[in-house]
């Protein structure tokens, strides 16, 4: 298992895009098959319902349009207008409705009028991505500056360049061998 990046706690937006990644041994996709997809759902306490070709087709073209967010928001630039197409079609899959709750006093709740269902699932996500690019979160996205990492994160502080301690030592040995590098070629040049 990956360590989770920065901000994939708080936000399954961000989370779903992260699903898909690069490692030494080549792509990285936790939503490949449909039961993967299922578990992931269920990890991110999102509706875990049994998911067919079609519904991962779904979950995987929200992740590609939300990915799309991001990475503008990052280049700060605007997205491809049918990723934001998707991710608004796919915020509209289900309604969600004010609910009265009452616990030592009123309180406001949102309540999916389809719960349990692929559809909440789809809708939940949207919504966050809608409310990271949109909100406070968005002036924290980034992308990892790791080469060959895919993955974003929310930059919660200003020194922070990685999305995992794991990039930030894959990094930093390839600095430390390119110096071992050039002073052996200095070395030799002067002798």
């Amino acid at each position: 298992m990956v360590t989770a990046a920065p901000g994939e706690d708080s936000s399954p937006a961000l989370a779903l895009v992260n699903t898909w990644r690069l490692s030494t041994t080549g792509e990285v996709d936790e939503l490949a098959e449909p039961g993967e997809a299922t578990e992931w759902l269920r990890r991110h306490d999102l509706p875990a319902v049994t998911l067919d070709p079609d519904d991962l087709s779904r979950l995987t073209t929200l992740r590609t349009a939300v990915r799309e967010l991001l990475a503008a928001l990052a280049d700060d630039r605007s997205p491809d207008t049918a990723a934001v197409a998707t991710v608004n079609a796919a915020a509209r899959a289900d309604a969600a409705a004010p609910q009265l709750g009452w616990q030592a006093g009123p309180l406001r709740e949102w309540h999916s009028t389809r719960p349990g269902s692929l559809d909440e699932a789809v809708a939940s996500l949207a919504r966050d991505a809608i409310d990271v690019v949109s909100g406070d979160l968005g002036r924290l996205v980034r992308p990892c500056e790791a080469h060959g990492c895919v993955r974003f994160f929310f930059r919660e502080h200003a020194r922070r360049r990685w999305c995992s301690t794991t990039c930030g030592d894959r990094v930093r040995a390839a600095r430390h061998q390119r110096l071992v590098v050039e002073q052996r070629e200095a070395s030799q040049q002067r002798s």
